[in-house]
């Protein structure tokens, strides 16, 4: 077996909201403090591989959608030296709008995804308005054009994609929602996705109210913790913590970019 590459890994900030006090937690409490939301994209590069992990969206959709759109996701990656035009390797974590609008910036990309994700997104769940609400039709319609083009990879359950990366079907809050394992200078960490929008949903159990199946997300949490080296380094998909958790690459990026194969702060 190969021994695992080192990869360097970038939380990407592109868009955040402003949440109401209780809206980020089933049976929330009204009178506890807001917790808002950060929509990212992750970076994931070795001296001899790159993945992008989601594609965000853009500002049509945040504007449609209520969201403060802070700068174009590939943006966010030239401003890291990459263009997101010759990127090969995207991981789609699910298929929400958030993690799947801006999969025309990547035209030269073959896309990994769950076969249990599309098979949610395409299939009776999605007459109900509950769990259609976070998805985009003209999205998911694409994506299944880009099966019939060869740009769809996909995998059912557990994968490694290269030595030091694999992927783990999570479910929870979709039904393929998979998350992103990755070998770095700090051991093994997580990208979650939204396996825990945020650090509370996870360190104080307290499910999301997004959710195909609460139990799978709740025995997830389980497996994410697993999955890390240490539980402090699984990374949740959507906590503003995250920026303050760990430093950004530069000056010039504050605010924009934190690396996250580190130990996170408080």
């Amino acid at each position: 077996m190969s021994p695992p590459d080192t990869y360097e890994v970038y939380a990407i900030r592109y868009a955040t909201i402003a949440r109401q006090p209780g809206e980020n937690f089933i049976l929330g409490d009204p009178h506890e403090a807001a917790s808002n939301l950060d929509y990212f994209i992750w970076l994931v590069r070795s001296d001899r591989r790159l993945f992008v992990v989601d594609t965000g969206f853009n500002a049509e959709a945040a504007a449609r959608r209520g969201r403060s759109f802070l700068t174009p996701p590939a943006e966010g990656l030239a401003r890291m030296g990459v263009d997101a035009a010759q990127v090969k390797d995207v991981i789609i974590t699910h298929l929400h709008y958030d993690h799947v609008g801006g999969f025309e910036q990547f035209p030269a990309a073959r896309f990994h995804l769950q076969d249990d994700e599309m098979g949610y997104a395409t299939g009776r769940f999605m007459t109900h308005g509950y769990f259609r609400h976070a998805y985009e039709v003209d999205e998911v319609v694409a994506m299944v054009r880009y099966v019939y083009r060869g740009r769809v990879e996909f995998h059912d359950g557990d994968a490694q994609l290269a030595p030091g990366l694999s992927l783990h079907r999570i479910g929870g809050h979709t039904k393929g929602l998979q998350c992103v394992r990755v070998y770095t200078r700090v051991g093994w960490i997580v990208l979650a996705s939204d396996g825990a929008h945020l650090y509370a949903n996870i360190d104080d159990a307290r499910p999301f109210p997004i959710v195909y199946d609460l139990g799978a997300m709740m025995e997830g949490w389980r497996r994410l913790r697993a999955l890390a080296d240490d539980p402090a380094c699984v990374v949740p998909g959507h906590d503003p913590r995250v920026m303050q958790r760990y430093q950004a690459p530069s000056k010039a990026l504050e605010g924009l970019v934190v690396r996250l194969d580190a130990r996170p702060g408080a």
